[in-house]
Parts: C-alpha cells; sequence; structure tokens
C-alpha cells in the first residue's frame, strides 16, 4: 500500500509539473489564435491522440455507468478550464492567472471529498488551508493587474477544474490514468472538431512560430500527457493528498513564465514558494491511504 502510494505521489508530480507550462503556453497560443478556436484545437488534436492510443491499446469501451462521468471529466477539463482560462489570460497577465492555480488545491479536495468519498482529517485540511493562504497572500502583496472580470472567469475555471481532477481522479481507481483522459478527449472529440472548423483563423500567414510552439505544448503535454501521470497519480495516492501538490504549480509556472515570457522572479516568491514545500510535506504526512480497486481490462 505504501509503495502504491508513493508511486502516486510520483506520479502527481510528473503530471503537476507538466501543467505548470499552461499558462505561459495558452498566453503565448492566444497572441495568435483566438480562444475559441485554441480550445478546440488542442482538444481535437490531444482527441485524436487519445484515439490512436485506445485504437493501439485495445482498450474497451468503458461500461455504460461510467459514460456519464468520463462527459464530466471531457466537459470540466477538456472544455471548460482550456476555454474559460484562455478568456481570462485575455485581461491578465500570465502570472496573475498562474497564482489562481494555488486555489485548485482546495478545490480539487473539496470534490475528492463529495464525488470521491475521501475522507482528510482535520489536520490535513489545516496545512491545505496553510497552502491555499500563501499562495493567496503572495497573490495578493503582488498586486499584478487584472479586470474584475478576468479575474472572476479564472476563479470558475478553478472550481470547474477542482471537480474535473476529481472526477477522473475517481474514475482512474478502475479505468487507469491513460484511458480516462483518452476516452474523456474522444467523447469531446466532436464538438472540438466542429468547433476547431467553424473558429478557424481565416488567414493562417500572420501566425508566429511562438503561437504554434503554444498551440502544441497545450495540445500535447497539457491535455494529453498530464493528464496520464495526474490521474494516476489522483487514483494511486488519493485525489485530496495528491492534490496538494498544485500547490507548487504557480511556483513552477512563474519559473516557466521568466523563462519564456522575461518575466522576473523575485526572492520573495522563493520563500514563499519553500513555505508551500512546508504546506505539501505536512499534508502528505497527514493523508489517509488509499485502496485502489481492481482495474477494468
Amino acid at each position: 500500500m505504501q509503495d502504491r502510494t508513493t508511486e502516486g505521489w510520483i506520479a502527481g508530480l510528473i503530471g503537476m509539473t507538466i501543467f505548470s507550462g499552461s499558462m505561459p503556453a495558452t498566453k503565448l497560443a492566444i497572441a495568435g489564435f483566438d480562444p475559441l478556436f485554441l480550445t478546440a484545437a488542442r482538444a481535437a488534436l490531444a482527441g485524436l491522440l487519445g484515439a490512436l492510443c485506445l485504437w493501439r491499446c485495445r482498450a474497451s469501451v468503458p461500461a455504460p455507468r461510467d459514460l456519464a462521468a468520463l462527459a464530466v471529466v471531457a466537459l470540466c477539463v477538456v472544455l471548460g478550464f482550456p476555454l474559460l482560462s484562455a478568456l481570462a489570460l485575455q485581461g491578465m497577465p500570465s502570472t496573475r492567472s498562474i497564482l489562481f492555480l494555488g486555489l485548485l488545491p482546495l478545490a480539487t479536495a473539496t470534490f475528492g471529498v463529495l464525488r470521491g468519498g475521501e475522507r482528510p482529517s482535520p489536520a490535513f485540511w489545516a496545512w491545505s488551508a496553510a497552502g491555499a493562504a500563501l499562495v493567496c497572500g503572495f497573490a495578493a502583496h503582488r498586486g499584478a493587474a487584472g479586470s474584475l472580470g478576468a479575474d472572476l472567469t479564472m476563479i470558475l475555471s478553478v472550481i470547474i477544474c477542482g471537480l474535473g481532477y476529481a472526477e477522473g481522479g475517481r474514475l482512474s481507481r478502475t479505468l487507469g490514468g491513460l484511458r480516462v483522459i483518452c476516452w474523456a478527449l474522444v467523447v469531446a472529440l466532436p464538438v472540438s472538431i466542429i468547433g476547431g472548423l467553424f473558429t478557424a483563423p481565416a488567414h493562417w500567414g500572420g501566425i508566429a512560430p511562438s503561437a504554434w510552439l503554444g498551440l502544441a505544448y497545450v495540445a500535447v503535454f497539457s491535455m494529453f500527457l498530464g493528464f496520464v501521470f495526474w490521474y494516476r497519480g489522483l487514483a494511486l495516492g488519493g485525489i485530496a493528498a495528491v492534490g496538494q501538490l498544485q500547490l507548487l504549480q504557480p511556483f513552477l509556472g512563474f519559473f516557466l513564465a521568466s523563462l519564456v515570457l522575461r518575466e522576473p522572479v523575485s526572492g520573495q516568491l522563493v520563500l514563499i514558494a519553500l513555505g508551500v514545500v512546508f504546506c505539501v510535506i505536512g499534508a502528505r504526512h497527514f493523508s489517509p491511504a488509499v485502496r485502489v480497486p481492481a482495474r477494468q481490462p
């Protein structure tokens, strides 16, 4: 049990690291693409990868009882969060959007209780709240420019993403992380392909290479590979527990933003990041072990 929990934390850490580049990559992509097209295109490209993967693995079709949950995952993390975060980024710097992701652990843990049947201890909630408070306090102190509408849109995207993470993590206990994200992408594929065709740019020649790179990253890494590791981590280590790794995501995102977008990283940010690491360790210590049922073939 302990070995599987550790494996879950390692898988979750890899997935979280991949997700850390999502906001900077999205910021690059929306410089050349409309948010509606970007959302549809990343989902369609990842959906084709998911369909190919399912075909190569000869994966069985999910049971009817799982289809509704897969639709929730598709609506939340394939379509909802990408679209809302891209819209929010039109009215705020990438650094501010990254800070909002510090609220994801609480959202994921809450939905883990509501949908995953988990019951973390009061000490776990205390560590989780402390980590979120550090991130939110730093966000308030930093005071990066942003509009109220963009802030509210980003908060809504975080809530939706937390539901999608918890629902996918719950399903991954029986289906496996790879099958969950692949089937969710396939479920959304008709919408994403049609949406991409109707929102495609009228002219392609003026789109910068950086925008294409941003689209490639969010399609292949953020939309596909990251979820393979992330959902496996949530299934093995616990939705609420492994979800605390997302407290580190804003700070990795800052580092990547400084490299890609040339945004500065202060010494204060490093100190806050160390405090968040301490909170993640505390939440890990008080998180319960998760019993994982046999996976479907």
